[in-house]
């Protein structure tokens, strides 16, 4: 009986050392990288979901301006081109480490970003796309998109930039090297320069090609001595 109870006094200890252990290491900061980690993960998350939801809108739209202006189809084909490049780059949790993979979706989704500036700039030139109201809609919800896309963007590096500090800085740097050596430094997007602003939409219409515009014209008269 005595050797029974010996028994189970040392495996009660070691159960009350091992919680012990345990909350002395959470009090260390050991669980700092995977939660901020998560933290990361969860941002990127929320940027491909986004940029699909930009990719859903475009064939509705080319569609829409096709109806109006047949004429711009190297632009309805470069939009096109440009969705398809975006949407084939694989991506999965691994991208946010693999820099020829992010650098890979960044640049198509940039690109993508940089066409569809242009795109928008059609509706300038045909008035009466600009007053469809499906063409209005789906507009709206493209720049509405491209500001949810630019925001993601931003709270993606933010976390990005916390949990790559936590591994290079005491006393993460200290779990890093021993518990999470397999963990790798996330890569944040880098600022394009013409493809982080929403696109911009001309509310100003030309007047189309043989309209009659009225101007305030001056006439001089002049005036002959005789």
């Amino acid at each position: 009986m005595k050797p029974s109870h010996s028994r189970r006094s040392v495996r009660g200890l070691a159960v009350v050392a091992a919680l012990f252990a345990s909350v002395s290491l959470a009090g260390c900061g050991v669980n700092v990288i995977p939660t901020k980690e998560e933290a990361a993960k969860a941002r990127w998350a929320d940027v491909q979901n986004y940029y699909q939801r930009r990719a859903d809108l475009i064939p509705n739209l080319v569609a829409t301006v096709q109806g109006y202006a047949k004429q711009e189809r190297g632009v309805l084909d470069e939009v096109t081109q440009a969705r398809a490049s975006a949407t084939h780059v694989s991506v999965d949790a691994s991208t946010i480490t693999d820099p020829a993979k992010f650098q890979a979706y960044q640049q198509a989704q940039d690109k993508l970003s940089g066409v569809l500036g242009r795109f928008t700039a059609i509706q300038e030139r045909y008035p009466d796309l600009k007053s469809n109201g499906n063409f209005l809609a789906l507009q709206s919800q493209l720049e509405g998109s491209e500001n949810r896309i630019a925001v993601a963007r931003r709270d993606y590096n933010e976390a990005v930039q916390d949990y790559n500090t936590t591994l290079h800085t005491f006393p993460g740097v200290l779990w890093a090297s021993t518990i999470y050596k397999a963990e790798k430094p996330m890569l944040p997007f880098a600022a394009a320069a013409d493809a982080q602003s929403a696109p911009k939409v001309n509310f100003d219409i030309a007047p189309p090609a043989g309209s009659t515009q009225t101007t305030n014209t001056t006439t001089s008269t002049s005036t002959t001595k005789s």
